[in-house]
């Protein structure tokens, strides 16, 4: 369901309220990025048992955040190889350390965050994707599964929820990752298994204004998001909140959906 121009007004109305605002620092170019995403994914897919199913559900361009479950080190890289999408993760500073591995990251336009900086740092950094109509990957269960049997699949945390409301018109394209576990189990496997069979599903995109008019999403309308705006903050904190959650938690069945084991 597509929203009307009433709702989207009473969403802006609640701005202050869910407004995550960027660093400012921009997205470095990446011409080795971009270089290597046209050769080595080409070269690469005859030569696994790689299966992608729905990547047209992908937009080519426009801000794009990629949703997926996680379970082993090469999930960036099959999200990556199989959205013919540049995309943006944010890692951890540690991956920085080494000289190499740092010119990687930066070289494929990676965002490095700090440990100690905290959530709000971190969302800040991924706004700046966003800002730039770029693609985001994100793994809503915030850390890779540890789960020793099935169901692997995490609840989700509500930061994805929270970025596609700062950034409404932003597609959320849940992404179901199958096969990396086996392929390269963490503290496991030192080297991936490449005869392994992998998948890739990603399934219909949908933006925050579209879900929150939808009666099987959000729900709202007009005149609900400005009773929530007629709230002390208190309350508009925690009706926003309740959305975000059970958008994190629609966007995590609909992983499941797709087959995320």
């Amino acid at each position: 369901m597509q929203p009307d121009s009433h709702l989207i007004q009473a969403w802006e109305s609640l701005r202050p309220h869910w407004i995550i605002n960027p660093t400012g620092k921009g997205i470095p170019a990446t011409p080795t990025y971009s270089i290597l995403r046209y050769i080595i994914p080409p070269i690469l897919r005859p030569l696994l048992r790689l299966n992608i199913r729905g990547s047209h559900n992908i937009p080519r361009k426009g801000a794009t955040i990629l949703a997926a479950n996680h379970l082993s080190h090469i999930d960036p890289i099959l999200v990556i190889a199989s959205s013919r999408r540049t995309t943006h993760y944010l890692a951890k500073d540690g991956h920085f350390n080494n000289p190499l591995l740092r010119t990687v990251m930066h070289s494929t336009g990676q965002i490095e965050t700090q440990r100690e900086a905290g959530a709000n740092d971190a969302l800040a950094s991924a706004a700046d994707i966003l800002v730039a109509n770029r693609a985001l990957g994100i793994f809503p269960e915030g850390t890779r599964s540890k789960r020793k049997e099935s169901p692997f699949l995490l609840p989700g945390k509500t930061g994805v929820a929270r970025l596609a409301a700062s950034y409404p018109n932003s597609v959320v394209i849940p992404i179901a990752l199958i096969g990396t576990r086996q392929c390269m189990q963490p503290q496991y496997h030192k080297f991936p298994r490449l005869w392994k069979r992998l998948n890739f599903h990603a399934g219909e995109g949908i933006t925050w204004l579209q879900w929150l008019a939808d009666p099987a999403g959000g729900d709202m309308n007009s005149q609900s998001l400005s009773a929530i705006a007629q709230g002390e903050d208190h309350e508009i904190r925690a009706a926003l909140s309740k959305l975000y959650r059970k958008f994190t938690d629609q966007l995590m069945g609909s992983i499941a959906a797709l087959g995320a084991p």
